[in-house]
């Protein structure tokens, strides 16, 4: 049964916010960007947080304190199932856009809320493509804006992590933008682990200290990618060292 609520409450819901996506659309023309898309991150937080309350699951947030204010950051986090951006969306307190993949385009409405959010969307198939969406994060960064990024690519269903893309890093340091590692442990046990049934389960995310990029020497900055990736696997149950 909580499955049938879940996928109906999704759908209806997400149908229902269309005359609002009518009114952010008029708003889009006339606010400020990103006045425009704190508005819109308001708005999408609310909408993701009914669907993890109908999931049923427990979720607990380490680590707010963590989160830089005043200034943008490249959230940089493993990728356990569909659930995480309603994870980011709802219980991390920062305006921000999602680096996601060129699938979600095929998804009416949805998508649209998500270009309106600032979202890009990248085709991992083709390098070309990759590489513009890289230059298009870079230039969201540098104009104040914040952005997530799943470097693994695709969802690891599991508490183990697939390959990192260390390229993804170069979102923060062309621009010289924060990174803030966060660590999503559980997420898959409310979908995936399921066959898509939905599930209750307890999820972890922690959000590490930040690691401001335009401090770090070339040495270090070489380093980035292996230490941003340990600092995210060190909250995990299980890791890619322990297969």
């Amino acid at each position: 049964m909580r499955t049938i609520y879940w996928y109906l409450n999704f759908v209806v819901t997400l149908v229902l916010k269309t005359p609002e996506l009518l009114t952010m659309k008029k708003k889009s023309e006339s606010m400020k960007t990103l006045d425009f898309y704190s508005l819109i991150n308001k708005t999408a937080q609310k909408w993701a947080m009914l669907q993890i309350k109908a999931s049923g699951g427990t979720f607990h947030v380490l680590g707010n304190e963590n989160i830089p204010k005043d200034e943008p950051v490249l959230f940089v986090s493993n990728h356990q199932g569909n659930f995480d951006i309603a994870i980011f969306l709802s219980l991390i307190d920062k305006d921000k856009a999602y680096i996601a993949k060129i699938e979600i385009l095929k998804i009416p409405l949805l998508r649209t809320w998500m270009k309106y959010l600032g979202c890009i969307f990248m085709d991992r198939s083709d390098m070309k493509k990759s590489a513009q969406a890289i230059l298009e994060g870079i230039n969201t960064l540098k104009s104040g804006y914040s952005l997530v990024i799943f470097p693994e690519g695709t969802r690891s269903k599991s508490d183990k992590t697939n390959e990192f893309k260390s390229g993804s890093l170069k979102l923060a340091t062309k621009s010289k933008a924060t990174i803030v590692p966060v660590t999503i442990s559980g997420s898959y046990k409310l979908m995936e682990a399921n066959n898509n049934r939905i599930k209750p389960a307890e999820v972890f995310i922690t959000i590490h200290k930040p690691i401001k990029t335009s401090e770090l020497t070339q040495e270090q900055l070489i380093e980035l990618p292996k230490k941003v990736e340990e600092v995210i696997c060190s909250a995990l149950p299980l890791s890619k060292s322990q297969d």
